[in-house]
């Protein structure tokens, strides 16, 4: 399981950066996502799709170039399902200043069926509250 978990991770990393664009094919059919704003719990649907596509129009607008892996930590659950651990970096441009990096954490809820995970859930902390100390927003 590690070994398909860490692929789609990757996978995740590499789609992510080529258009700061991301893919419901990495969800499950529904998710559950919390975060200190509450939890959401919903399906992977044409409106998870317009959701996603407006949070990555609000990393694009907010200068965000590139998002790295820093490092992946699984806790298993059983031979179904486990914790991934993310440690990320997020690189923002800025016109004024040079580039700055900020680094955060994201737990990821993710099953195995039929030899593909999926992520069906995420924990995750207060990223508004991030970018403000950082004076990205």
């Amino acid at each position: 399981m590690e070994t398909a978990v860490r692929n789609l991770f990757a996978r995740y990393q590499r789609f992510f950066n080529r258009a700061l664009d991301a893919s419901a094919s990495f969800y499950a059919s529904a998710f559950i996502a919390a975060s200190p704003a509450g939890v959401v719990a919903g399906k992977n649907d044409d409106q998870l799709g317009r959701i996603m596509e407006q949070g990555y129009e609000r990393y694009r607008a907010t200068g965000t170039k590139e998002m790295r892996i820093r490092d992946l930590r699984l806790s298993p659950i059983d031979e179904c399902h486990c914790v991934a651990h993310l440690a990320w970096t997020a690189i923002y441009s800025r016109q004024d200043a040079p580039d700055i990096s900020i680094d955060f954490d994201v737990h990821y809820l993710v099953q195995k069926l039929n030899g593909e995970p999926k992520i069906f859930g995420w924990v995750s902390g207060d990223e508004q509250a991030l970018l403000k100390e950082y004076g990205i927003v």
